[in-house]
């Protein structure tokens, strides 16, 4: 009775749809051995090493990513593009359930288990710290948990971050457009707390152009903007104002201004 009330408590502890791994059960009091009995029982289903799920359990990506963030404590989280299309914004972003677009620090990697495993879904994992932690972040509803994902300005941020290519910038574009009720406390924090000079460049100059009310409390004199030129996209229109080079089409008439 005392094992069976064990393996009860262990798998009401966790929302179903979420992984178990090895070292939080290990924490919790489930020793290897015990772990080892409940696989042979047929309660736990290894998906890796150092990871199992329910037996009978159905375990989408965003039910690893929930143990990612409560058992194993990373920081990596659903931003980009993702994240603005759970927030609605798919409208403008074509962000089918294919791809998956992940951010974490740049000191950390992603388990072994869940780097390996088939998720139905092509990870676009981005470790780096041109933002800092935590700010910016909200809290998503996905099945029966919540997991962290980037708030819309953070989100915003890391697609630009990402950018490469023409429709990229002007699809980020198209979304700053509807952001006419920004907090610019938080814009400003993020901001200052953003270490890459091209991304603050060209969310400024993008912000400027649509004309939002809340530009105009940025305090741009708390900001690095660092110096000289950055050409943004090849053979596009030149902004002096922040020695940027841009698509073409953010410009009218392709003037540089």
């Amino acid at each position: 009775m005392k094992n069976h009330s064990k393996i009860n408590k262990l798998l009401h502890s966790q929302p179903y749809g979420t992984i178990f791994t090895s070292g939080w059960m290990l924490r919790n009091g489930y020793s290897h051995a015990l772990q080892q009995r409940y696989k042979e029982s047929g309660w736990l289903v290894p998906i890796g090493n150092g990871a199992s799920k329910r037996f009978g359990d159905e375990v989408s990506v965003e039910g690893a990513l929930y143990t990612l963030q409560k058992q194993m404590e990373l920081s990596v989280h659903i931003g980009g593009k993702s994240a603005l299309a759970i927030m609605g914004r798919s409208h403008y972003l074509q962000m089918g359930k294919s791809r998956l677009v992940l951010f974490s620090r740049a000191d950390e990697k992603l388990p072994k288990w869940f780097a390996e495993y088939d998720w139905e879904v092509t990870i676009d994992y981005n470790s780096s710290n041109f933002l800092e932690d935590e700010i910016g972040m909200v809290e998503s509803n996905i099945q029966n948990f919540k997991v962290r994902i980037s708030g819309e300005i953070r989100a915003l941020l890391e697609c630009l971050y990402l950018s490469s290519r023409d429709q990229n910038i002007m699809e980020c574009y198209e979304i700053l457009e509807g952001m006419s009720n920004l907090r610019p406390q938080l814009v400003q924090k993020l901001l200052e707390g953003c270490n890459s000079v091209k991304v603050k460049r060209l969310f400024l100059f993008m912000a400027e152009k649509a004309g939002h009310a809340w530009v105009k409390y940025l305090k741009q004199d708390c900001l690095d903007l660092g110096s000289g030129k950055r050409s943004i996209v090849p053979n596009g229109a030149y902004v002096k104002k922040y020695q940027i080079t841009v698509p073409k089409e953010l410009m009218k008439n392709g003037e540089s201004i």
